[in-house]
This record gives C-alpha cells, structure tokens and sequence, in this order.
C-alpha cells in the first residue's frame, strides 16, 4: 500500500478510537480489531510503561510480568524517542495532562 494510503488508513484508525467513548468500548473493538496474539502483544506493551517510567530495571520488569526483555527494550526505545503516546496515554490515565 502507498505510503498515503497507509497514512489515511492510520488517521481513520485513529478516528475510530477517537470516537469510542468508554474503556469498555475501546476493549470491545480491541478484542474485534485485533487476533488474541496481537492483543497480547499490545498488553504486554503496556504493562510495562509504567515500570519504564518508575526506573525498574528490565531484568525485574522480565521478572515482574514475564514480558520478554527484547520487548520491554523496544518499550523503552519508543519511550524514549517515538511519538510521545505512550507517555500521553499513561499522564491521562494517572489523570492529568501536564507535560513532563
């Protein structure tokens, strides 16, 4: 697909969410959008965010949830130097929106 195309398809994705108004909602079209290994992969993402940001080191991250340290590295990466939505989503849902 074009890159274009890819990027449209993205901001339609992301409309999608936008227009879920609960947890409970955004879980449901997870559970549709996503095969259940796909969605593990997601959670498996997430619960390591805030250990990331609270300075646990991977090795106790490992340990602590059994997410592999190849991916809580590519977690930190992204952390680091993606976009910024892991660290918008977790400042909303501690409930605040004041930048780092």
């Amino acid at each position: 697909m074009p890159d274009h195309e890819t990027s449209a398809s993205l901001a339609s994705l992301a409309r999608a969410f936008a227009a879920l108004e609960t947890a409970d909602e955004v879980a449901r079209f997870l559970d549709d959008l996503c095969t259940p290994a796909e969605l593990e992969a997601l959670v498996d993402r997430w619960r390591v965010v805030p250990l990331l940001q609270q300075g646990v080191p991977y090795r106790e991250i490992h340990e602590r949830t059994a997410v592999s340290v190849t991916t809580v590295g590519r977690v930190a990466r992204t952390l680091d130097r993606g976009a910024g939505g892991y660290a918008i989503a977790a400042r909303r849902v501690a409930g605040t929106n004041e930048s780092p």
